[in-house]
């Protein structure tokens, strides 16, 4: 989506298509999957990436609370039939705990040095305070610039400098790699060290194995993205299958069996009534997914250009 905005910044007559946007896209993570071979590698591409976020957030914010300021009167209603609705906010739920499920990257940062558990809460009540606020920034700001006419991508809707927008597009594409990298990064872990991939990153063995296994894997995953233009429905539904139960139901199950005798009467309702929600909350979020599936594979064909 970003490289087809900043194609559509200079190019006017005509738009990239999605499924080449997203061919180069795949070809772009490959190449930087191959190259960063551990993820202690990932050291200085994390600065990177905070420092490419920071450029999308402050232009997206600057240029939409400009807009805002100087737009007419907005359309804030939502358009649709009430039970199109419903369906679509359970299911961008589970689209949004699997897309911003991040705490996976301090409790691995947190963990290099002790007290390793002390550390890791620390990063996470960061996380998810401080951190959170540039997403509600753009969430909010965005829609009170442009109402109900918002685009998806905020950066489709904003009007500024050319030069602007075009570095907080590249920004956006470069951060989307490096944090598609991040999310894949113990499963390329996990592939090395089953096959017992060690020694020089250089090494013939480790280089071909790393083309082999994950240009494979992206390449499939590329194949997929681009076959399936609403692939986003499939995300709610990883996200209902696996993020819910994965990150809210088991860990306070978990945390149940711990501390069992240790927690008061008020603490455990405490833990099983968030069991027991996001339970719910896991079984609505499948449905509407599936639904969401249902009605967009009659709406669009594969490989095509949305």
């Amino acid at each position: 989506m970003q490289m087809q905005a900043c194609f559509a910044l200079f190019n006017y007559e005509h738009t990239m298509k999605l499924p080449y946007c997203i061919a180069i896209t795949g070809f772009a993570c490959t190449l930087f999957a191959i190259s960063t071979p551990h993820l202690s590698a990932l050291r200085v591409w994390l600065g990177c990436s905070t420092v490419l976020s920071l450029i999308y957030i402050i232009v997206a914010c600057v240029l939409a609370a400009k807009d805002g300021a100087n737009a007419p009167p907005r359309d804030y209603s939502i358009h649709g039939e009430s039970s199109s609705r419903v369906f679509t906010t359970i299911g961008a739920s589970a689209n949004l705990v699997f897309a911003f499920n991040t705490g996976m990257l301090p409790e691995i940062q947190a963990t290099v040095r002790q007290p390793a558990v002390k550390n890791t809460l620390k990063a996470l009540y960061f996380q998810f305070t401080i951190g959170v606020v540039p997403m509600f920034a753009i969430t909010f700001i965005g829609y009170w610039a442009y109402g109900a006419s918002t685009s998806t991508y905020l950066l489709n809707s904003v009007s500024g400098p050319l030069w602007v927008k075009a570095a907080a597009n590249i920004s956006a594409f470069l951060q989307s790699i490096i944090c598609l990298h991040i999310f894949a990064s113990p499963t390329y872990e996990y592939l090395d060290t089953k096959f017992g991939i060690r020694g020089s990153a250089l090494q013939l063995n480790s280089l071909s194995f790393r083309i082999a296994a994950r240009g494979g894997y992206l390449v499939i995953s590329t194949l997929v993205s681009a076959l399936l233009p609403f692939l986003g429905d499939f995300e709610s539904l990883t996200g209902a299958l696996s993020t819910f139960p994965l990150t809210f139901i088991l860990a306070n199950h978990m945390y149940i069996v711990a501390k069992k005798d240790k927690l008061s009467t008020l603490q455990k309702f405490w833990h099983w009534l968030n069991v027991f929600i996001f339970a719910l909350m896991s079984i609505a979020a499948t449905i509407a997914s599936l639904r969401l599936i249902a009605v967009d594979s009659k709406e669009y064909h594969v490989f095509a250009d949305v």
